[in-house]
């Protein structure tokens, strides 16, 4: 088995790599849609797309993870989203578009399998440092990556799909000549591996959805996760019909740098003053305080006009949203046993897939009917339903482990 400090790199390099591809078309799509003739609930399908894919073969291609190892599954993931965004840099038509997208989405596996290696190569007591690295390299991707799409979008939107396609095959060749193949670690339940459940395991679903605690932060990280995807999948339908910025209404380049600016507050909240808010408030004080922001953030998106007021509206969301998702695993990971955090989280991911099919149909349909403040408002209620959750939340048991800034932190 490969030693942790001889795979940490290039794992590191490799997902932030894969975000950073990802985040560069993030801002994009939308306005590539709408260029060849897509109407918001095409937009909102075409978001869903790549979500419903990825949920119906994250668990298949865990599984095969487990017979045959991590390191081939995951070049074969990455080939996958190599060749959507080539595809999507070709497309001309909305077909092309959508295949794209389910190309990406049936190979999509490349987190919850550097997790899973991460998982093989490292002890139980020394993961939730190690997953880490992955909140690092998410961060450094939306911090740069909604920049660069909106700096290239303003020659050609081709070109932001051309560098992401670029940076997709340097992922490759990173796995490919510096990742070693690594065996399933041999007490898989022992530590926070992430196993998918499959979409039809509703038995599974429901027995953790009542149980005491566990199941009221399951619900409420559900809330968070259909709340954030009305966000990341309506906020460009939106902003296009109701911002201006040089005589002209927002595109990629105004909604990439802003997804930028949230990226950067992102990385100053999670990168170090995340640990030091959950010491003095405590995660569930400090969800309650991010559901409060949120909600003013989306009530402000309904009502706001200047672009002055915008960029407080936009941090006052971004604030919530940087919180709430690691206060919310990590209070998941503390309810739920050691030998069992492996299914928890994989149930987690499979609750923020299925929020994110929801999310983007639900947004287009808003913004498609011109209901544009409505959109905001229905952000707005779903932060009061998230803190009414959150203020219900009970203690972790007796002896789960505490929290630290690592946890807290990770993706």
């Amino acid at each position: 088995m490969p030693k942790k400090k001889n795979v940490l790199l290039p794992i590191f390099l490799i997902v932030a790599v894969d975000v950073l591809g990802m985040t560069i078309i993030l801002p994009l799509l939308p306005f590539y849609a709408e260029r060849y003739g897509a109407t918001p609930q095409l937009v909102g399908l075409l978001l869903m797309t790549y979500s419903l894919c990825q949920l119906v073969a994250g668990p298949v291609l865990g599984q095969l993870s487990d017979r045959h190892g991590r390191r081939p599954l995951l070049i074969v993931s990455q080939l996958g989203t190599f060749a959507g965004f080539i595809i999507l840099g070709f497309a001309r038509t909305l077909p092309l578009i959508f295949f794209s997208r389910f190309l990406d989405g049936i190979t999509a596996g490349n987190l919850s399998l550097a997790q899973a290696y991460i998982s093989d190569v490292t002890e139980p007591e020394e993961r939730a440092k190690s997953f880490g690295i992955i909140g690092i390299a998410f961060g450094m991707g939306f911090l740069f990556g909604p920049a660069l799409s909106g700096f290239l979008a303003q020659f050609d939107y081709r070109y932001p799909a051309w560098a992401a396609a670029t940076l997709s095959f340097t992922s490759v060749l990173c796995t490919y000549f510096l990742l070693p193949q690594a065996k399933p670690h041999a007490d898989d339940e022992a530590g926070p591996s992430v196993r998918r459940l499959s979409i039809l395991d509703w038995r599974a679903y429901a027995a953790y959805l009542r149980r005491p605690g566990l199941g009221v932060l399951l619900v409420d990280f559900f809330v968070f996760a259909v709340m954030f995807g009305l966000f990341l999948s309506g906020f460009a339908l939106f902003a296009e019909r109701r911002f201006w910025s040089g005589g002209h209404p927002f595109g990629p380049k105004e909604v990439g740098y802003l997804y930028a600016y949230s990226g950067l507050l992102g990385v100053i909240i999670q990168g170090g003053l995340l640990g030091r808010l959950v010491k003095r408030f405590g995660e569930r004080g400090l969800m309650l305080a991010g559901y409060v922001c949120a909600a003013a953030g989306w009530v402000g998106l309904a009502v706001v006009g200047p672009l002055a007021a915008l960029m407080i509206v936009f941090t006052a969301t971004s604030f919530g949203n940087s919180v709430l998702r690691p206060c919310l695993t990590a209070l998941v990971t503390r309810h739920s046993g050691r030998r069992e955090q492996g299914v928890v989280l994989g149930l987690t991911q499979s609750l923020y897939s299925i929020a994110m099919i929801l999310s983007p149909l639900a947004a287009g349909a808003l913004i498609g009917r011109g209901w544009l403040s409505w959109w905001a408002l229905f952000g707005a209620a779903l932060a009061v339903l998230g803190f009414i959750l959150s203020a219900r939340v009970a203690p972790p048991p007796p002896g789960a482990p505490a929290s630290t800034g690592a946890a807290a932190g990770g993706a």
